[in-house]
């Protein structure tokens, strides 16, 4: 599976776009960074080494940042998870300004800053030995990390990036002014998505909900979240596309930048693969702290959730990535109402054909996403596809790789009709395939087990002769 930016257009997008912020975290003495200077009548954030003993309210509480984990808040406290929780404002205003160089950034600012949340994320410490081995925890939380989210009710739900929250202990949140404890409620780790809740709160600001399946590419927008733990930060930019789309492997999307600031998931993540369909592009400002925050329209209206950047240093370079509204929040919703998340589904395992593949084993085609398995019972079952199949367009666009049907299956819904072409044995044939669920495989692990021993033998010989080392699937 290719590392590059993909887009239906196969476009090639310079550096490996990075989640910027599980996490700020205080830079090593081998970094030149300067902390921040914040205002002396909010020291807040001065520094995110604070620790604290275990009598912190929520230290005891073990986020489950997992595909089980939807059950922690019901179970923890007693409040159940979901209910008929309505998202987003209840009412919708317009913004009325003279002039957007003028007074449209403070009125959307002042309309949407009240939605927007810190995020600040808390680890147990490990003891060591003196081989550096870990030991025990020493019962002491230290903020590891921050970031940002989206109040989407009155009563506390936030959503965020999964990659924020995962392997939290405890969670401190401000928003409104006012801190909050808060658990995690769930999380979908393969669209980067995680639902907080927040103990004891109320009259809290909704976002207002716009849509992102209109979006014009020049089009206003400004991000909001804590760059740096500067919190109710703003930028404003535009969109400068629509459509980006990525994946990445978690084991990719966690670490170090290099430059003391890590931006990726934590040990708590499964080796599967986290799929960005149809993301935003904007030139408005996405740093480490803004992950989780919100990207609004001239309106106020929240549109995106800020994820990703591209950029050589692991800051803000111009190119920064947002998941659509839409997307993002209909995952919010299934996380709420204590559903599992699911995703569209082909129901094959696959891997990329290439030139010198197609050259050596004699395949018809010399691109496109070769079926290795068929999932008995799936939608591509159902619809007669075939091991040795060859998909080469989905709905007209044309697939390069197994990256590419990944993609292009994971922005449909459940139950959605597309059409495949294929070469089967060198003939083209248009095959229409009603897309499932992924609800009972839940990863792309699964999925990987039902590949039969000759189909696993086939793609060991395409994966030695340079295509995807792994066998993925769709």
């Amino acid at each position: 599976m290719t590392d590059q930016f993909n887009n239906q257009n196969g476009y090639g997008q310079p550096g490996q776009p990075i989640p910027p912020a599980q996490g700020y975290q205080q830079p090593g003495y081998q970094h030149s960074y300067t902390q921040p200077v914040v205002d002396a009548q909010n020291p807040r954030k001065t520094s995110s080494g604070r620790t604290f003993g275990t009598a912190f309210a929520g230290a005891a509480l073990a986020c489950v940042i997992a595909f089980g984990g939807f059950t922690v808040y019901q179970n923890v406290t007693g409040t159940p998870s979901g209910g008929n929780v309505t998202l987003g404002a209840s009412t919708n205003t317009e913004i009325q300004a003279q002039s957007t160089d003028d007074t449209l950034p403070e009125a959307v600012a002042q309309k949407c800053l009240p939605s927007v949340a810190a995020i600040d994320v808390y680890t147990a410490q490990a003891s060591t030995d003196m081989f550096g081995r870990s030991t025990s925890s020493s019962g002491t939380l230290t903020e590891s990390s921050l970031g940002s989210g989206v109040v989407l009710s009155e009563d506390g739900y936030i959503i965020t990036n999964n990659h924020v929250v995962a392997g939290a202990d405890a969670l401190k949140v401000t928003v409104g002014g006012e801190e909050y404890d808060a658990d995690v409620v769930g999380t979908d780790e393969s669209s980067d998505i995680a639902v907080i809740k927040l103990r004891n709160a109320s009259g809290l600001t909704p976002v207002e909900i716009g849509d992102s399946d209109n979006l014009t590419i020049g089009e206003w927008v400004m991000s909001i979240g804590s760059p740096f733990g500067l919190e109710q930060s703003v930028a404003t930019g535009i969109v400068s596309a629509t459509s980006r789309s990525q994946i990445m492997s978690n084991s990719e999307s966690s670490g170090s930048d290099g430059y003391g600031y890590g931006y990726g998931g934590s040990s708590s993540q499964s080796s599967g693969y986290t799929i960005y369909p149809n993301m935003i592009q904007t030139d408005a400002a996405i740093n480490p702290g803004n992950s989780g925050g919100a990207l609004v329209d001239s309106n106020g209206k929240l549109i995106g959730i800020n994820t990703l950047i591209t950029s050589y240093s692991g800051n803000y370079s111009g190119v920064g990535f947002a998941i659509p509204v839409n997307y993002a929040v209909n995952i919010a919703q299934q996380i709420i109402e204590g559903k599992t998340p699911t995703h569209a589904q082909l129901g094959v395992s696959l891997s990329t054909v290439n030139s010198q593949n197609a050259k050596r084993y004699g395949l018809k085609v010399d691109s496109g996403a070769y079926i290795s398995a068929v999932n008995s019972g799936s939608g591509a079952a159902e619809a007669g596809l075939e091991e040795g199949d060859i998909v080469t367009k989905f709905d007209g666009n044309s697939v390069s790789s197994a990256s590419d049907l990944m993609l292009d299956v994971r922005s449909k819904n459940p139950g959605d009709k597309v059409t495949l072409e294929v070469n089967r044995n060198g003939e083209t044939k248009q095959i229409e395939v009603t897309l499932g669920s992924d609800e009972s495989s839940q990863s792309a692990a699964t999925q990987q087990n039902s590949s039969s021993s000759s189909s696993e033998m086939l793609n060991r010989l395409l994966n030695n002769s340079g295509s995807s080392s792994k066998n993925d699937a769709a």
